[in-house]
């Protein structure tokens, strides 16, 4: 009977033909979903899954009257497991629907075995629980790590600027926490700190005194950073920057061998503490996530149920919080960073400056982006490039002499979000919160109290805050990719807290003096607490970060996270979504997904739409004027003849056709383990030689008795390859890619092979109908 083609509405179908020379056989395979489908096939038989069908239904299909009578299961023609077979090269895509059928036939096979013993069902036990085991691990080390990090990176940077002469561990902070030598107003001031002048001057103030405090701040910066791109460079490559486009690429199932080892877990983690400690304006949120995800990809090779899977591996989840709790590296007995209680509510009127926060956010992401990007692509096509060492070196020697001067820009950048964030009080110290006050019409006086008429030292905050928000914009755009960890939240979510918090105190000084405006009447009354300055510092640090990343919900619940202000979500969301349009009127990709693109990593966005008319036939290799499409035919060739295919291409896979003159199709063989397969046979089987036929069908054919040994690889083939047909829609075909996961997919036309298309394929397509450069796309 000819071969049956079942089709669904959109024009696409699972091919499940096989040949075979005897009975056939009861197969189990797959639709695109990872659904079970169980039909019969029988020889010259191409069975495809429509929209009329149902996963589990049975198909029974005959040949000249014969009827289906034994059972086998797609992965059963694995009877001799090959060592290395099913593993991927470096920089290559995995495919999810094989990596989840062994996954689950290894689970069958499990089930299968547990009763037949205690062990076995031990095993069984330890398989079930190996995720959780997982999960606990990682987030015990990640946890760990993240808690080390933050007290380690508070430690360098104090030392900087002194050193604590009863505990050398000591920061700042903790050196003076049992001091009962100092006053309220200056709890930071100890005589068990020293600074660097203190110690080798003598002398605290004076010109002297400040000349060689800049002077080791500078030297520390300098001494810092270089040894962090030293590491770097020389250890571990891939622990430079923030890890977040390739943690993106690898989920989506790119293979990136060593970025998420053991030496770039160890040697980000040193590296992260150096660079933070340095005082270049990065972060280190988006690199614990790459340190977390490097404890995750080590934890799994302790369970056989992640190590042989590369789908699996991308299950572990990214949980650290109760180490982190446990740990308290933030020295408040809280889980979040930046912990906001305010005591006034917000009003109505308050939306207008918060979608204006939401306005410069977006503006400023946009242009962060453009720039950033720009000067990367300059970096990797100059040879600016290729001295990575002295860029991180000018960079940071700029940063230290710009900054020290600014009390702002000195400090840590974490303790200054949250000097930001934090709402004045009796207890509050800061510059900020030095406002003025009449006590029944007597002298003036600094007070702590909000809404009152701002004092010299609010003035002053005030242009130095402007001048940190200018130098956080430049140095953030030349610092974002430099060849050391470096993470961008923390940088955008200062120059969004300090745009906020000048705008805070502009409109809180606006209705103190106007509080008879209509706007101001009806919400603020004289002498009641109206304005709350730190909560613009934390919607304009959401905004910015939103026009950086492009995130609305997720990034709301992250500064809930970092902040504990669950109460403000209205103002947090109009600013966010305000960003969010406003950015993406400049174009619709974040600062992760440039960073990708610009890498050329093979990363097929799941926002972004493809709107266009185009059909499979027109992207699909080969085109009219290449060469043919290499195939491998399923019985006539030899292992010469394999071999020379082999090596004068690069295709990482071949389709396997009964014939040249009929092109139909058998399955799909991949590249690698076509290589490993017959380096085994030769190892392991006496007879295997050139002239050896090698053939892809369930049994070998008849062959004279001189002939030498022939190779079965029917062990590694795909029998059910995903196929299209030749007028399919591209948009169908991309939404196919991005929610299986594919690799490649093999187009037809009435059930003849025409060509190909691989992920690569479809995102040259797309960077040519944006006008982009579509070699920039590098991997496979």
């Amino acid at each position: 009977m000819e071969s049956e083609q079942l089709f669904n509405r959109n024009g696409y179908y699972r091919n499940g033909y096989n040949s075979i020379t005897s009975a056939s056989s009861d197969e189990e395979l797959l639709d695109g979903t990872g659904v079970v489908m169980d039909f019969h096939t029988s020889e010259d038989d191409n069975l495809l899954d429509g929209d009329a069908t149902s996963p589990g239904s049975n198909y029974v299909m005959s040949n000249g009257g014969g009827v289906v009578s034994s059972t086998t299961h797609l992965l059963d023609f694995l009877e001799e497991p090959i060592p290395g077979v099913g593993t991927y090269d470096d920089f290559h895509t995995i495919d999810w629907v094989r990596e989840k059928c062994k996954d689950r036939e290894r689970h069958r096979k499990i089930n299968a075995k547990k009763k037949e013993s205690a062990w076995e069902f031990t095993k069984s036990l330890y398989d079930a629980w190996s995720g959780w085991l997982v999960v606990t691990l990682t987030g015990l080390a990640s946890g760990a790590l993240a808690g080390l990090i933050d007290i380690s990176a508070d430690w360098l940077n104090d030392i900087k600027e002194g050193v604590c002469l009863n505990a050398m561990w000591f920061n700042h902070e903790q050196c003076c926490w049992g001091s009962n030598e100092t006053t309220f107003a200056e709890r930071d001031k100890c005589p068990q700190w020293k600074s660097w002048a203190g110690l080798i001057l003598g002398q605290e103030e004076g010109p002297g005194s400040y000349i060689m405090n800049y002077f080791m701040y500078i030297y520390w910066a300098l001494s810092f950073a270089l040894l962090a791109v030293l590491l770097v460079k020389v250890f571990a490559p891939y622990a430079c920057g923030s890890g977040i486009p390739e943690i993106k690429t690898i989920l989506s199932g790119f293979i990136i061998r060593g970025y998420l080892g053991k030496w770039t877990l160890l040697i980000k983690t040193v590296t992260l503490v150096l660079a933070v400690a340095s005082g270049l304006s990065l972060g280190k949120e988006g690199p614990l996530v790459h340190v977390a995800c490097c404890c995750g990809n080590i934890f799994s090779y302790l369970f056989p149920k992640y190590s042989k899977n590369e789908a699996k591996k991308r299950e572990v989840c990214l949980i650290y919080s109760f180490v982190l709790r446990s740990i308290n590296p933030f020295g408040n007995s809280r889980l979040v960073l930046f912990y906001v209680e305010y005591h006034t509510p917000w009003y109505l009127f308050e939306l207008i400056p918060f979608i204006l926060l939401g306005v410069f956010g977006g503006l400023w992401g946009a242009f962060f982006i453009k720039a950033n990007i720009a000067w990367c692509r300059r970096r990797k096509s100059t040879r600016f490039g290729k001295y990575p060492v002295l860029e991180v070196i000018f960079v940071a020697a700029i940063t230290a002499v710009v900054a020290f001067p600014n009390p702002y820009t000195r400090q840590n950048t974490s303790e200054l979000i949250k000097e930001l964030f934090t709402d004045c009080g009796p207890l509050e110290s800061s510059q900020l919160c030095q406002y003025r006050s009449q006590m029944n019409g007597s002298k003036a006086f600094v007070d702590a109290s909000p809404n009152k008429p701002a004092g010299s030292g609010v003035y002053t905050a005030m242009w130095q805050l402007c001048l940190a928000l200018v130098f956080k914009i430049i140095m953030t755009i030349f610092t974002f990719g430099l060849k050391v960890p470096a993470g961008l939240f923390i940088p955008s979510m200062a120059i969004g807290a300090i745009a906020g918090r000048i705008v805070g105190i502009a409109v809180e000084q606006l209705a103190y003096y106007h509080h008879d405006w209509l706007v101001f009447r009806e919400w603020c009354e004289v002498g009641t607490d109206c304005i709350t300055p730190g909560l613009y510092a934390m919607v304009g640090a959401a905004a910015c970060l939103g026009g950086v990343t492009r995130m609305t919900v997720s990034l709301v619940v992250i500064v809930f996270e970092l902040t504990g202000g669950l109460e403000y979500i209205v103002p947090l969301m109009a600013a966010v979504m305000t960003s969010k349009w406003v950015g993406d009127a400049f174009g619709r990709e974040g600062i992760y997904e440039s960073h990708i693109r610009l890498n050329g990593y093979p990363f097929l966005d799941a926002k972004s739409e493809f709107t266009h008319t185009t059909l499979a036939r027109e992207v699909m290799r080969p085109q009219r004027s290449d060469p043919p499409l290499a195939v491998l035919t399923q019985d006539d060739l030899t292992v010469e003849e394999l071999q020379v295919i082999i090596n004068e291409t690069s295709y990482n896979g071949f389709p396997v056709i009964v014939s040249k003159e009929s092109q139909r199709l058998v399955g799909f063989a991949l590249r690698r383990d076509i290589t490993i397969a017959i380096e085994n046979a030769r190892r392991k089987q006496e007879g295997i030689l050139l002239t050896s036929r090698v053939y892809f069908t369930q049994h070998a054919p008849t062959l004279p008795a001189d002939s030498p040994r022939p190779l079965k690889l029917r062990s590694i083939l795909d029998m059910s390859p995903f196929t299209v047909t030749d007028h399919t829609p591209m948009e169908i075909v991309v939404d196919i890619f991005r929610k299986l996961g594919l690799r490649q997919c093999l187009v037809t036309h009435n059930g003849r092979l025409l060509g190909i298309i691989t992920k690569k394929d479809i995102l040259r397509h797309m960077a040519q109908l944006t006008n982009q450069d579509p070699d920039n796309i590098m991997f496979n």
